[in-house]
């Protein structure tokens, strides 16, 4: 019997990766055939690489953006939806699920309580004038903002390699007062998302990672269940709930 099951959480954060998107046909990034195996991220994902052909990166992120638009929530995303649902209809504590995935498969499943911290590929951003919008259009330097009216000035709402993730003071003010810290399909690699877990376990939370295959912090988890997400996150999300 874990120590999650023998005092039941009350505060959970929850982090996924590239891994709980996989079995929707959206690319990982880091493993073997991923998105990174087959371009130079630094050309397409760095202010530099913009910088220097923005109308290669911008293709990239159309391309990604197109793909994005097919795909569908699978039984991890769904199972993670109703998970926060059934938590705070029972009056457990504060939920929130913190997603490096660009993508929108989370806010298709349900999932309220959710931070991008790496941005959303369904959202630009104006260079001049920094407005944000939704957009599901190709991008182009032939478009204008729709605020300032800025022509080749907009690229995707992402986070690139030296660029600051968003949303962190709220991550880690979560992670100070966290129950239950919980990696989903995350490699392990990519900081400072790597380093959540010894937040989690400086505040004294258990700590439980379901992926497909060990990464570099995995020895770090108090828990560990392996396997596709689909088969393992619907499992582990209703063994707590029922606790």
């Amino acid at each position: 019997m874990t120590r999650s099951s023998r005092n039941p959480a009350r505060n959970i954060v929850i982090l996924t990766g590239a891994g709980i998107s996989a079995e929707s046909g959206l690319g990982t990034f880091r493993d073997a055939g991923g998105i990174w195996a087959k371009f130079d991220p630094m050309k397409l994902a760095t202010p530099e690489g913009y910088a220097s052909d923005p109308d290669a990166v911008l293709d990239f992120y159309s391309a990604r953006r197109a793909n994005l638009i097919g795909a569908r929530p699978n039984a991890a995303h769904l199972a993670l939806a109703g998970l926060e649902q059934a938590w705070m209809m029972a009056g457990r504590g504060e939920f929130l699920l913190v997603t490096q995935n660009i993508d929108d498969l989370h806010e298709q499943a349900g999932s309220a309580s959710l931070l991008h911290m790496h941005g959303e590929l369904l959202k630009t951003r104006c260079t001049e004038c920094g407005h944000v919008f939704t957009d599901r259009e190709p991008l182009t330097r032939a478009r204008a903002c729709p605020s300032c009216g800025a022509v080749g000035s907009l690229r995707p709402h992402v986070v690139w390699f030296g660029e600051m993730p968003l949303e962190m003071e709220r991550i880690y003010a979560a992670l100070e007062s966290v129950d239950l810290f919980v990696a989903i399909g995350t490699s392990g690699t990519v900081w400072p998302a790597a380093g959540f877990v010894r937040e989690a376990r400086a505040a004294g939370a258990w700590t439980v990672e379901l992926t497909l295959e060990p990464g570099e912090v995995s020895a770090m988890f108090d828990e560990r269940h392996d396997g596709p997400a689909t088969q393992i996150v619907p499992d582990w999300a209703a063994r707590l709930e029922a606790v």
